[in-house]
């Protein structure tokens, strides 16, 4: 008789950096084999005497790592790495649905205005059908006037204001 196939278990999780380390530790870690997410953003910074375009971290702080969760703890041993995201005193597992969030977003990140680190209480489960942000699915949190969605972005308490007419917002059935 033929052992099974042990499959992989392998999920998403949030790991958070030092400040300003998630390039760093990005590299490090695809140096290192790990698969690994860390979204990127575009911006204009603007100094007393100049403007400047930059690459930052849609999420400062934060790098997303693809792997079993017992093996999380060897994240800790390189240099930037301070701990892993926990909910209920376990690693907060981020789902691939919110993964490709995040890659949608950062299409378009001239039409990202904020992003803030609050937490709210659920609301109707939503999904983005047309524009740039097509297929993104969230909690709709409120409207603010005419072309402006807040999306809750659950398991990383996220909440990101996103423009586009409400025409393009269609509300899901979650199972």
């Amino acid at each position: 008789m033929r052992n099974p196939k042990i499959i992989s278990q392998t999920k998403w999780y949030a790991i958070y950096t030092k400040p300003r380390f998630e390039k760093k530790v990005t590299t490090i870690l695809n140096k290192a084999n790990f698969e690994v997410y860390t979204p990127m953003i575009q911006t204009v910074r603007q100094w007393s005497d100049r403007k400047k375009k930059l690459i930052v971290p849609l999420i400062p702080s934060y790098v997303f790592v693809k792997m079993e969760a017992a093996k999380l703890h060897n994240l800790l041993q390189y240099n930037g790495v301070v701990g892993v995201l926990k909910y209920l005193k376990k690693p907060a597992v981020v789902q691939d649905y919110e993964i490709n969030n995040l890659k949608i977003i950062c299409k378009s990140p001239d039409l990202i205005e904020n992003i803030e680190g609050k937490k709210f209480t659920k609301s109707q489960a939503l999904q983005i059908t047309r524009g740039p942000f097509a297929g993104l699915y969230g909690e709709f949190v409120q409207h603010q006037g005419k072309h402006k969605v807040l999306l809750h972005v659950a398991s990383l308490g996220l909440i990101i204001t996103v423009q586009l007419p409400l025409s393009y917002v269609e509300s899901i059935k979650v199972n």
